[in-house]
Parts: structure tokens; C-alpha cells; sequence
């Protein structure tokens, strides 16, 4: 590399060295970690196993239940956030009266810290006694027992939501104005305009939200922890929770371990391909100059 790269190069470095410091060693670690059988209740008991944490953790049915609703939380919520979000996107991406106040209403959601919003729906819209839930239906329902997983998801979306659609307005509002007049010069309608030349344009903005939002959603621990425990039962389960009740309740580092590193690797897959997808679709290019 020649000495102009390298002085490019420079500023990036401090940042570069922090960045493998606060990730790439722990993750290190966490793989050592991984290939021993550690319990921190029974002392002296840290020794090498190599690959046994990890046949233990396929073989154990609730990390396969775990793995299974975090699929489950994980494309559902990020499917219907993106449906609303597309839904809003279109209604504010029309002019009327009081706009930025509908704007900043739905907004708003996505400003409140996670955990708050856990909360928030638990004692005010999922109480069985005082919800508003059961106050405009009529019902007498305990959602958190009885539907506990969609539960979580709904506050996931609810969470989610404006961020989806600030990302689809912003692919509506890159459209070319002139393309959209010339479609309904030559008599396309709405629904034509949208299917034909709207939605071909977002593709890329939707494919920007469902890796994105994925990553964080993939990930989410507030709501579950501070709605349902996991519960009941293991209902309502993902796997950074389970993974949490492994390492710090069970206090089994070995096998919290391993579970930590195949959730990584599955979703490195993921976004890997994903990545690729969303590259080729933006047309950028892997090649450094």
C-alpha cells in the first residue's frame, strides 16, 4: 500500500483498533468460552470439551423452541412493522391539513426507550383488570398468559413501525415527479402508478428497512424480559432471552457460550446474504479503487 493510502488510511485507524477491542475480543472470548464446560456454581469445575457445548445445545429442545420464536417474532414483526410503515408512508406522503402533526405523532413511538414501551403496554394496554385493551373490547382477557408471544410482538411493531416508515417516505419522496405525471398523462390510475412504478422504486428502501430492522429485532430482550419473562413457560422464549437465563440464572458459561455463538453465525449468515441482495439491488459495487 502505497504512503498516500496509508495517510488516508490514518484518521480510521484509532477507531478501527476500538472497534475489534470492544467486539471482536470479547467474541474471541466468548468461543473459547465456548469449548468448555464452566459452571460458576460448582468451583474447579472449568475444563475442556471442544465441540460437546454445542452438540448439547442442538440436542436441547428449548434452545430449538427459543430459535423457533425468535423466527417467529423476528419476521412477523419485522413483516407487519413494514406493512404499516408503508401504509403510513403513503398517507404522509400526501398533502392535507395538519401534516407534521400526524408526522410527529407517529414518530414518536420509536423515541421511547424500549424498555418504557415494555412497560408502558404491559400495565396500561395488556392489564387484565385496568387495560385499555379489555376496557374498548369488552373482554376480560389476560393477553400476557394467554397470547404471550403475540403480545410482544405487538409492542415490537407498534415500537418499529416509524422507523419503516421513515425509510419508505424517504424512497416516495426520491420519486421523479415527471415519471409519476407522465403515467397519469398516458391514463394509468392509482393503483396502476403504484404497482408499476411506486413499488419497484421502494424495493430498495424495503430492502434496507427488513435487513435492518432484522438486526435489531433479532436481538430484542426489553420487551420480552419485562412483558412475559419468557413465559409462561417457555411460550414466549427467544434467544437472547434464553441465552440470558442460561449465563446469568443457570450461571452455565459453557453452554450460554456456545448458544451465543451459533445465534451469531446464524445471523451473519443471514445478513450476509441479505447484504449482497440489498447491494446488488442499490448497485454498489464490491471493488475498491
Amino acid at each position: 500500500m502505497s504512503a498516500i493510502a496509508w495517510r488516508r488510511r490514518a484518521p480510521l485507524l484509532p477507531a478501527l483498533v476500538f472497534t475489534i477491542a470492544v467486539t471482536q475480543i470479547p467474541f474471541l472470548l466468548t468461543i473459547v468460552y465456548s469449548l468448555q464446560s464452566w459452571n460458576l456454581v460448582r468451583p474447579g469445575s472449568q475444563h475442556f470439551v471442544g465441540l460437546a457445548n454445542y452438540v448439547d445445545v442442538f440436542a436441547d429442545s428449548q434452545f430449538r423452541g427459543a430459535l423457533f420464536n425468535t423466527v417467529v417474532l423476528t419476521v412477523g414483526c419485522v413483516f407487519l412493522s413494514m406493512l404499516l410503515g408503508l401504509g403510513f408512508a403513503l398517507l404522509l406522503d400526501r398533502a392535507f391539513l395538519g401534516r407534521g402533526v400526524v408526522r410527529t405523532l407517529l414518530i414518536t413511538p420509536f423515541l421511547i426507550l424500549p424498555a418504557a414501551g415494555a412497560l408502558l403496554w404491559k400495565t396500561t394496554m395488556f392489564d387484565p383488570t385496568y387495560g385499555l385493551l379489555n376496557f374498548v373490547l369488552g373482554t376480560e382477557v389476560d393477553w400476557l398468559s394467554q397470547f404471550p408471544l403475540a403480545a410482544v410482538m405487538t409492542q415490537i411493531i407498534w415500537q418499529w413501525t416509524p422507523f419503516m416508515m421513515l425509510l419508505i417516505l424517504a424512497g416516495l419522496q426520491a420519486q421523479s415527479a415527471e415519471v409519476l405525471e407522465a403515467a397519469q398523462v398516458d391514463g394509468a390510475g392509482r393503483w396502476r402508478v403504484f404497482i408499476a412504478i411506486t413499488l419497484p422504486q421502494l424495493a430498495r428502501y424495503l430492502q434496507l428497512a427488513a435487513l435492518l430492522g432484522a438486526i435489531y429485532i433479532v436481538n430484542s430482550f426489553d420487551a420480552v424480559y419485562l412483558m412475559t419473562q419468557g413465559g409462561p413457560g417457555t411460550a414466549s422464549t427467544n434467544m437472547p432471552y434464553y441465552i440470558y437465563q442460561r449465563a446469568f440464572e443457570g450461571f452455565d458459561v459453557g453452554q450460554s457460550s456456545a448458544m451465543g455463538v451459533v445465534v451469531v453465525v446464524l445471523t451473519l449468515i443471514v445478513a450476509t446474504f441479505a447484504l449482497r441482495l440489498m447491494f446488488r439491488s442499490f448497485g454498489v459495487s464490491g471493488a475498491t479503487r
